[in-house]
C-alpha cells in the first residue's frame, strides 16, 4: 500500500476525494485547478486519465475527456501534471482512474514505472476485472502503489471475496448503478452495503457516483470513511471555459463548501 494513501487514513476524520480529467480544458488550466482544490485541504486527488469511450462515465465527465482529447492530452501529459502537482505537495494522495486500454497500449510495465517515478499513489480502473488484473497487479505491488477496487450495490459475497483479495489502499464503493453523475445514493441501502463490505474487510471505503453538494457529502461521510466529488467540479469547469478566472474562484468556493460536509463529522 502507498504510504500517502496509509497516512491518511490514519485519524478518523472523514476524507473529502475529488475527481477532475487530466489536461481539461488544458494543461496549465487544469495543474492549477488541483493546485486550488488541494489548497482547500481535499484528502485525495483523483486525476482522471482522458479515453474516448468512457462507459462508466456521465456526459459531463464524457465531454470533458473530449475537451482532453481534443487538446492532444496523453498519459505522458497526466504524468507531467501529478509531477508538477508532487512539487507543490507532497503529502496528498493521487490516484489515476480511468480505463486499462489506455494503460495496455502505453506498456503495463513502463505505466506503473512511470507512475512511481511521477508521485502516482493508486489506479482505479474501471473496466478492469479482478480475475484479469494478474500483469497490473504484480507491478504495482513491486512499487506499492495501491490497486482500488470498485464495489457495486450488486456485488455478492463471492464477488466480493474475489475484488478484496487483490485490493489495497482504500475501497470505492459506487453508490449507484449505472454512469457517473446521474441521480443519488439511497441511504439505506447504502448503509446495510457498507456495514456488509466491513464484515469482510478492513480496509476505509469511500462512495462515490451521484454526491453533488456538501449536503450529499455530509450525508455520505455519515455511513462511510469520505465522499468522491466529480462531476459537480467538471461542471464548473464547463460552464466557465471561457473565463479561467471565474472558474478557479467558483472551484475554490465550491471545495471549501464541500470540505464543510466532512468536517461535521470528524471524531
Amino acid at each position: 500500500m502507498s504510504l500517502r494513501i496509509k497516512k491518511v487514513f490514519q485519524n478518523n476524520s472523514k476524507k473529502l476525494a475529488t475527481f477532475t480529467t487530466g489536461g481539461d480544458p488544458d494543461i496549465k488550466t487544469s495543474i492549477k485547478i488541483i493546485e486550488t482544490i488541494i489548497s482547500n485541504k481535499t484528502d485525495i486527488i483523483e486525476i482522471g486519465m482522458p479515453f474516448s469511450d468512457p462507459m462508466a462515465d456521465g456526459p459531463t465527465i464524457q465531454l470533458s475527456s473530449n475537451r482532453s482529447i481534443n487538446n492532444g492530452t496523453n498519459l505522458n501529459d497526466i504524468f507531467s501534471i501529478t509531477n508538477q502537482i508532487r512539487k507543490i505537495n507532497n503529502e496528498i494522495p493521487i490516484i489515476l482512474m480511468g480505463y486499462y486500454n489506455v494503460i495496455y497500449y502505453f506498456g503495463v510495465k513502463k505505466f506503473v514505472d512511470e507512475c512511481k517515478k511521477n508521485g502516482v499513489d493508486g489506479l482505479i480502473i474501471v473496466d478492469l476485472q479482478p480475475e484479469e488484473d494478474g500483469e497490473l497487479f504484480k507491478e504495482l505491488k513491486k512499487n506499492n502503489i495501491s490497486l482500488i477496487r470498485l464495489i457495486t450495490p450488486t456485488t455478492n459475497e463471492s464477488r466480493l471475496k474475489l475484488i478484496l483479495s487483490n485490493a489495497s489502499g482504500f475501497l470505492y464503493y459506487v453508490t449507484i448503478t449505472g454512469i457517473t453523475g446521474q441521480n443519488s445514493a439511497d441511504l439505506n441501502e447504502l448503509e446495510r452495503s457498507i456495514k456488509f463490505i466491513k464484515s469482510h474487510s478492513n480496509l476505509p471505503i469511500i462512495a462515490g457516483f451521484g454526491i453533488k453538494d456538501s449536503n450529499d457529502v455530509k450525508e455520505i461521510c455519515n455511513i462511510t470513511d469520505g465522499a468522491v466529488v466529480g462531476s459537480s467540479i467538471v461542471k464548473i469547469i464547463e460552464k466557465n471555459i471561457s473565463d479561467n478566472d471565474k472558474m478557479i474562484i467558483k472551484i475554490n468556493d465550491f471545495i471549501k463548501n464541500l470540505k464543510l460536509g466532512t468536517k461535521i463529522w470528524i471524531g
